[in-house]
């Protein structure tokens, strides 16, 4: 069931990672789905995705619909398709998303300028928990042995 799983980036990241202005990017459940740094509040963020075929939708974390919405995907939604592509490759990216032409497609515009949908209206909380999650498990000690929650990994 594609819906629940999360595809891990491989290796090393392709480039430079950028999380002060993303600090959360995932391909998961069929889409590209992050939290993006507001640039004027740093008690806000931005919760966006665009999922296969294009459609996306870009709220605050208090589910503010952004700005910058009408005629595209917002520069949020640019800037955490451009960190999924430093994070796993533009290849990759686009293969996730359904692209079928993936070649030529070397960075973020490219990607969102394959794809055609529409402004789809969803609740940021799944992947702002999925982000809170996330900085738990960057905050534990490293240790030896496993962390409980993730014991299936090792079995």
């Amino acid at each position: 069931m594609l819906e629940r799983a999360s595809v891990v980036g491989g290796g090393m990241p392709a480039g430079r990672r950028t999380v002060k202005a993303v600090p959360f990017v995932e391909l998961a459940g069929g889409r590209v789905q992050g939290v993006v740094s507001s640039g004027s509040d740093v008690e806000r963020v931005y919760v966006s995705f665009i999922a296969s075929g294009g459609d996306y939708y870009c709220c605050t974390n208090n589910n503010r619909p952004c700005g910058g919405l009408g005629g595209g995907p917002c520069k949020h939604i640019r800037e955490m398709v451009d960190e999924a592509v430093v994070q796993c490759g533009a290849a990759r990216v686009a293969e996730y998303l359904g692209i079928a032409e993936a070649q030529g497609l070397d960075d973020g515009r490219a990607i969102l300028g394959a794809l055609r949908g529409d402004e789809r209206k969803e609740s940021p909380g799944e992947v702002f928990s999925r982000f809170l999650g996330y900085l738990r498990y960057c905050e534990l000690q490293a240790r030896p042995g496993t962390v409980l929650e993730m014991g299936w990994f090792a079995s």
